[in-house]
């Protein structure tokens, strides 16, 4: 396999204690040439589905890398650990569906191969011991092998909801950023079959193109930079406004 110039990171490991940095210091002694480019270290605590979607979102953006990203609340369980190989780069993380989302951004499956667990390393910190020194030597182009994982055993994440009908549409909230807008799992492409005034999870809202065209305070349906469906209210939450969180379902009519 041949080395790599990045490895991007993605983790809910926050940045106030010294786990980020941890793995950062062992990318740095196995790779000392490799350059890190952190993605996110904000998810929330155990939140797979939304790294999923980050992950997905960003990695079309990012030069071509090994793809280090550890959302795991099964760590020390019977989960696997897994190296993933896609025509645009390689993901390393647990198998829990985290990954799955962005190999399809990436290409889709090549190969899949289950990496082993070091006898000393921690049962609670696989970030460390696990998945940061095997994304390092594959950036470095260092052999790192296991057995191999048919892709079809993946663990998937369920999809998430969108449904349609005469005059409404329900979607879930997949994601929700610091400015509080709400971005929804249906395409983008939706924006176009919804009227130019519509009720919101039983708040008015019109259809728009960029925040401004909402009056201040107002909420507005438009297509975000990830070509999804999203609401947001100009100069405001609109995530408060509505009240939800991620995985919560949105019905507009």
């Amino acid at each position: 396999m041949p080395g790599f110039d990045y490895v991007s990171f993605t983790t809910d490991y926050g940045l106030s204690d010294g786990f980020v940095a941890s793995c950062h210091g062992v990318i740095a002694r196995l790779a000392p040439a490799v350059k890190i480019i952190d993605v996110t270290h904000a998810i929330a605590p155990g939140d797979v589905t939304r790294a999923a979607a980050v992950l997905a979102q960003t990695v079309p953006h990012l030069p071509t890398a090994v793809h280090l990203a550890v959302v795991d609340p099964g760590v020390g369980t019977q989960r696997r650990a897994v190296v993933l190989t896609t025509p645009g780069g390689v993901l390393v993380g647990p198998d829990n569906g985290l990954l799955i989302w962005a190999a399809s951004t990436l290409g889709g499956i090549t190969s899949a191969f289950e990496l082993s667990t070091p006898d000393d390393a921690s049962r609670t910190f696989h970030g460390r011991d696990v998945f940061a020194p095997a994304a390092a030597k594959i950036a470095s182009g260092v052999p790192v092998e296991g057995p191999d994982v048919d892709p079809a055993t993946l663990i998937q994440l369920p999809e998430p909801v969108v449904e349609w009908g005469d005059g409404w549409l329900e979607a879930e909230v997949l994601t929700i950023d610091r400015f509080g807008n709400v971005q929804l799992a249906a395409p983008a492409s939706f924006l176009h079959q919804l009227p130019d005034q519509m009720t919101v999870g039983g708040c008015r809202a019109i259809r728009g193109e960029t925040f401004a065209d909402a009056p201040s305070g107002g909420l507005v349906v438009f297509g975000d930079s990830a070509d999804r469906l999203a609401i947001a209210v100009n100069g405001g939450r609109a995530a408060v406004m509505l009240a939800v969180t991620p995985g919560d379902v949105i019905r507009i009519t």
